[in-house]
């Protein structure tokens, strides 16, 4: 498999995003509109809060995937925020989601010590039930007729993972 790259979105990347989201899987996949445009995605990007963290997977120099972390601006839900992931469909099933998935872990846990990470996926989509279960995300409902997803009404799964060793003052610092 082509190395693949991990990195921070880009003003770049707004015609790349707009059609691997418009890729049929990858949009059926998300709650994303179909055909949407390259200005859309530039603004989504210009557009994005101190909160909101967004990261593409590139090999050779195509944007393959992307993924995001979306805090809040309340106070109170400073500790959580809401996860996103859409892979183009020629890449889905090689192991772009897990790489988005591990750097996304990895800024919330490490990075910007948030407590609680939520997502809703589509109740049919086992492999991405599978994928963020492996990595410690557990359901907390299900939310019927959720979405209108080619004609029908669906399902979502509302899961959550908790920091698995949340942040603690170094013993060095108790002074």
């Amino acid at each position: 498999m082509p190395e693949v790259l991990i990195r921070r979105v880009e003003a770049r990347d707004a015609a790349a995003l707009a059609a691997a989201i418009a890729s049929p899987g990858a949009v059926s996949g998300t709650l994303q509109q179909p055909y949407p445009s390259e200005a859309l995605w530039r603004e989504r990007i210009s557009g994005m809060s101190p909160q909101d963290h967004m990261l593409v997977a590139e090999v050779d120099g195509v944007v393959v995937g992307s993924a995001g972390l979306h805090g809040n601006a309340n106070p109170r839900r400073a500790h959580a925020a809401g996860l996103g992931i859409s892979i183009t469909d020629a890449w889905q099933g090689h192991g772009i989601g897990r790489k988005l998935l591990t750097a996304l872990l990895d800024l919330a846990d490490n990075w910007l010590g948030l407590l609680r990470l939520e997502l809703s996926v589509f109740a049919d989509n086992e492999k991405a039930l599978a994928l963020y279960r492996s990595v410690g995300f557990v359901e907390e409902g299900r939310l019927r007729g959720f979405a209108l997803r080619a004609g029908r009404y669906v399902d979502v799964i509302t899961m959550a993972r908790f920091h698995p060793n949340p942040p603690r003052i170094s013993p060095e610092n108790d002074a």
